[in-house]
């Protein structure tokens, strides 16, 4: 439901140490997208949706994201390059800074919460600088109705504010722009980027701690929709793989587009209130119910408009190839009430491989898919990044390594147990190219990859031939409903198979060489799941 209504209380955050700010507490989705327009923040493109520019940052800074180190995490945190520790003293006094820095200002406060299940509900306050930031965190958290606001307590915050800069020699950030996250404090302190996406990664990095060591929970970096026979289905992948397009399918009803629960009791809930997808090369005719999603409540991020026009040229990457718009969950048509799916059959992992190696669909066993869940494997085309000039692997253990504070293994372990438990298929399904890699092969044609998702969810591939493949030992079939023939084994659709076979022993390396990280803590069977080398 579209909850626009303003909702008047009178709030204080003095608490938080920001004294005498003037609070802009709980504004509709309206009077946000009037707010940023009248603050020349923003402007409207030609369907009602509100764009806006993040600044210098417009995507996540992985160097520039800390966690605390105190006696809640020091035992427990994956600490390294992905989880950097940060000093409680440094933290008290840069928050001390931030928040000084917040008082006597104009400031929007937002209070949502996550986790569509209510056993796992977590109350979160949202304090941000800016109206399109409070705007984005309506559309992406869950939002309380009247009653639950009225009494409402705050379990974690959130304070966002763009403008204020660290100063690396005094406050022990690396630069300027900083994302912290005290599990002491239950606080997620975001400062120099304008970047929307730090917050809800902020959060969803909580839930990844404290669903898992608290709730004995699985949080997942996926997307899950539901089908008539109630069927649950999952999709891990990282940006660009397709998680968002493949999960919002027409035929099934959407729980969620990014980040979920899988509870003891075999169902999986949304985190968030909304979809945050990636723009780029949008069309109507290949990604209908996105396209359709962006309209007056929606927030169109770093995009371009057509010369002269309001309408948004969304082949334009000037800015970014990270073009992106948010939007709540109800901008979609076909959703699961409730957000809450049971009964999961199917969980899919997704890798745009621009190498044109793997399978455009295969079938895992138990201990390759531990295996292809700890790489999380994708692969950048040349030109997504300076530098790159051609394929580039991608591993991204669980498929969301920035925001997993545990070890890997320790999700792995989970999943693999829920696997077993539930009878799950577990599919490899390749997105990127076939034909050979990026510049001489093309890209996997969406139909096709629709096609052999919707075979496997109704069944369609438990009775066909299968054949395995010669490098990494999954199981790809002969054939598939509404899918050519010939382009479901790879090295027959390259022209060079002899250079297919060299180039997939190459990529098979670069699996064991990523693998070696983890092969203390992997079992015999999720060893033998890798790749033959």
């Amino acid at each position: 439901m579209n909850n626009n209504t303003p909702f008047t209380k009178t709030i204080s955050i003095s608490n938080l140490g920001i004294e005498n700010a003037k609070i802009h507490y709980q504004l509709s989705a309206s009077e946000l997208h009037d707010k940023t327009i009248a603050l020349g923040q923003g402007s409207e493109n030609s369907t009602g949706a509100l764009a806006i520019h993040t600044g210098e940052f417009t995507g996540r800074s992985p160097q520039d994201r800390f966690i605390v180190k105190d006696t809640i995490t020091e035992d427990k945190i994956w600490w390294g390059k992905v989880n950097i520790p940060f000093e409680p003293a440094a933290f008290d006094a840069l928050y001390k800074k931030v928040t000084a820095y917040l008082s006597n200002k104009e400031v929007y406060v937002r209070d949502s919460y996550v986790c569509a299940d209510k056993n796992y509900q977590l109350n979160v306050r949202v304090v941000t600088e800016t109206p399109w930031a409070n705007l984005f965190c309506y559309n992406m958290f869950l939002r309380p109705d009247d009653a639950q606001l009225e009494n409402f307590t705050p379990e974690w915050t959130v304070i966002c504010v763009p403008s204020f800069m660290a100063d690396p020699a005094v406050d022990g950030t690396r630069q300027a722009n900083f994302a912290i996250l005290d599990f002491t404090k239950k606080i997620a302190l975001i400062g120099g980027t304008g970047y929307t996406g730090e917050m809800k990664k902020g959060i969803f990095s909580a839930l990844n701690f404290i669903l898992p060591v608290d709730k004995n929970t699985l949080p997942m970096h996926c997307s899950a929709n539901v089908g008539d026979n109630e069927d649950t289905a999952i999709f891990f992948g990282l940006s660009g793989t397709g998680k968002t397009t493949l999960s919002a399918d027409p035929e099934r009803k959407l729980i969620g587009d990014d980040e979920h629960g899988w509870t003891n009791e075999n169902t999986v809930f949304n985190f968030e209130g909304g979809c945050y997808a990636k723009v780029i090369n949008l069309s109507e005719e290949n990604e209908p119910d996105i396209f359709r999603a962006i309209k007056k409540g929606a927030i169109l991020e770093n995009i371009v408009f057509k010369e002269g026009t309001n309408e948004v040229d969304f082949d334009n990457v000037s800015i970014t190839q990270n073009t992106r718009v948010s939007y709540p969950i109800y901008h979609i048509d076909n959703i699961q009430p409730g957000s809450i799916g049971r009964n999961p059959k199917n969980i899919f992992f997704l890798t745009a491989d621009s190498f044109g190696i793997l399978p455009p669909i295969s079938r895992l066993t138990p201990g390759q898919a531990a295996y292809h869940f700890i790489s999380g494997y994708t692969a950048k085309v040349a030109g997504t990044e300076a530098g790159i000039t051609e394929p580039q692997p991608n591993f991204s253990a669980c498929f969301g390594a920035p925001f997993m504070p545990l070890h890997p293994t320790k999700y792995a372990e989970m999943l693999s147990k829920k696997i077993q438990e539930a009878d799950v298929k577990v599919w490899l399904i390749n997105t990127g190219w076939t034909g050979g890699a990026y510049g001489t092969g093309s890209r996997m044609k969406l139909k096709y990859t629709r096609a052999m998702i919707t075979a496997a969810l109704n069944g369609e591939l438990d009775a066909v031939e299968y054949q395995e493949h010669s490098v990494f030992g999954i199981a790809i079939p002969q054939s598939c409903p509404n899918v050519p023939d010939t382009i479901l084994n790879p090295r027959n659709t390259w022209s060079d198979k002899e250079l297919y076979d060299t180039k997939a022993a190459e990529l098979g390396q670069k699996f064991k060489t990523n693998f070696a990280q983890f092969e203390e803590f992997a079992n015999s069977e999720i060893m033998a799941g890798g790749p033959k080398v």
